[in-house]
């Protein structure tokens, strides 16, 4: 199930990749992915208007180094001139544009960017010749099945990406209206994958290794796109790789969290400083602390942190509660 993906020039190691996500697919995550095997990973969303107002924020999503590679960068907005224009200025950061048609916040969505596309065929046709005309780096869009449950419009607008030149479609087999709720729909990637000759991704309820080869095998996708799947699970990667070449995974106990923890607060020090690092550590324990047992407690001490050398303590308690050593723990206290 696991093989190469060629995304117009750009062939990929295999076929499971890191989705971009707002307020999480920043360089430190990204890198744990890919340490942990992700073939290619996206930065976060970055707004169109903010990169054409020369908004040096903005480029700051665009940070990256040499082992952040290959990167896919994710633009989003809503008209094919400023698309196309900021397409151009970002062309020299990455080794993929993606268009963001599928997100489905109220406030990209009240731009008439992300999902909000999805109600026009024509302008997305109009988007995709915009932005083709103007890069030669491997093309992508992203997009939900419709804006309302039954709209469906994904057949058409695949279509239609793929004559204006795009390279590839992910797919997120929900509508629009139905944000994050109910179940993805995994036959209409199987559906899209039939009327189209480029490949087409597919993403949407993947929280396990097994998740992502049934996804594989259901749908004949050519690969697939973890999203919130990865968030305090970055070895997910890992373990498909895993289940693939031998049918069984290696669970990941408390200490080998506590483990990737500090390695995430590492590159996330290095990266981004101590401050930021302190503050955006804080929600990614949040996710990682799912699962084992004082995990309420783990929680409740990490929204106390202030600093990086509190998270580390953290971390090391984390590490020394696995080993059994609770009750000293507990008396030094």
């Amino acid at each position: 199930m696991l093989k190469p993906l060629q995304i117009g020039r750009l062939s990929l190691a295999h076929n499971v990749v890191l989705a971009p996500l707002a307020g999480i697919t920043n360089l430190p995550f990204r890198l744990l992915c890919r340490r942990n095997g992700a073939a290619l990973a996206f930065t976060e969303m970055v707004s169109v208007n903010g990169l054409i107002r020369e908004g040096t924020k903005t480029l700051a999503l665009l940070k990256s180094c040499p082992e952040d590679r290959p990167l896919g960068i994710q633009l989003f907005g809503d008209t094919p001139q400023s698309l196309a224009e900021a397409a151009n200025m970002v062309s020299e950061y990455g080794d993929l544009l993606d268009i963001n048609m599928g997100c489905p916040v109220r406030k990209v969505v009240g731009t008439g960017a992300g999902s909000a596309l999805l109600r026009d065929p024509a302008g997305i046709a109009a988007i995709v010749r915009a932005v083709r005309a103007v890069t030669s780096l491997p093309l992508t869009i992203k997009i939900r099945s419709g804006w309302h449950c039954g709209d469906d419009t994904y057949l058409e607008i695949g279509r239609i990406a793929e004559a204006e030149g795009c390279d590839a479609v992910t797919l997120h087999p929900r509508s629009r209206s139905q944000m994050f709720s109910g179940h993805a729909d995994w036959s209409q990637i199987t559906r899209l994958k039939e009327c189209l000759s480029i490949p087409v991704i597919g993403s949407g309820d993947i929280f396990s290794a097994a998740d992502c080869l049934a996804m594989m095998t259901e749908t004949g996708c050519d690969g697939v796109m973890i999203a919130r799947g990865a968030l305090g699970n970055p070895w997910i990667f890992r373990q498909v790789l895993e289940l693939e070449e031998r049918g069984t995974v290696t669970p990941v106990d408390v200490t080998g969290r506590a483990a990737v923890i500090r390695e995430h607060l590492e590159l996330f020090v290095r990266e981004s400083g101590c401050a930021v690092a302190a503050r955006e550590m804080k929600k990614h324990i949040g996710w990682y602390a799912r699962g084992f047992a004082g995990a309420a407690d783990i929680r409740r001490e990490t929204n106390a942190v202030r600093t990086v050398d509190d998270l580390f303590a953290l971390i090391e308690r984390i590490t020394s509660t696995s080993h059994g050593h609770h009750e000293d723990d507990r008396q030094q206290h």
